[in-house]
């Protein structure tokens, strides 16, 4: 099994995926999010009206994306392992509600066929009332525990972004990764993805 080591999101290793938010106070959606559900599993839900009611919301839409529409929403639960990686043509908020770690990657280390070698991820531990923004450019997927008791990731995009596609898309080229609505998907083949995902990751199925 490959040894991770894990950064921090304030290490210098991590300006390539993103940059650490200052200027906001989250301690209210952190406080709220303590009420969300924290399954044996993962569950990821788009957009959550008690988050969106928060003040944040609208600094985040104003300051954070320039004024356009957003949806705040959060992914919940234990996870180990990288199963998966995606990318989107917008950045993405996450705001730690609980320590946690993210696993990490560039689109730029995508193959022509797609694939993608994991042994190019990186993890990185996002502490509990911290924010980052992961460019566009950024692979990344559900976050890892940092500890026995599951983690808790506020996760801030556009609004209609991770939504059921309305038509059916090509099954070639980039076409074949789309997902979901701004969401573009590469499984691994121990990741328990849908049936139909696009399994193009190559090497361990890394575990931290």
């Amino acid at each position: 099994m490959m040894e991770m080591k894990i950064y921090k999101v304030t290490d210098p290793e991590f300006v390539r995926y993103g940059q650490v938010l200052q200027g906001y106070d989250f301690t209210q959606i952190v406080e709220k999010m303590q009420d969300m559900p924290l399954p044996e599993d993962v569950v990821y839900e788009p957009s959550i009206a008690e988050l969106e009611a928060l003040p944040i919301y609208g600094q985040l839409s104003s300051a954070g994306y320039g004024e356009m529409p957003i949806q705040i929403g959060y992914c919940n639960g234990h996870n180990r392992s990288l199963n998966a990686v995606e990318y989107h043509r917008s950045s993405e908020i996450n705001i730690g509600a609980t320590d946690l770690i993210l696993l990490l990657g560039h689109q730029e280390d995508i193959e022509a066929d797609h694939t993608y070698d994991t042994s190019k991820i990186e993890a990185f531990l996002l502490p509990r009332g911290t924010a980052v923004e992961l460019y566009a450019t950024t692979l990344h997927y559900a976050p890892c525990n940092a500890d026995e008791g599951g983690f808790r990731d506020v996760i801030v995009l556009p609004k209609g972004t991770n939504y059921p596609l309305s038509h059916a898309h090509g099954t070639e080229g980039e076409d074949r990764l789309l997902a979901a609505t701004n969401k573009w998907l590469i499984g691994h083949a121990q990741g328990g993805l849908p049936e139909g995902s696009f399994i193009g990751l190559k090497g361990e199925n890394i575990t931290v």
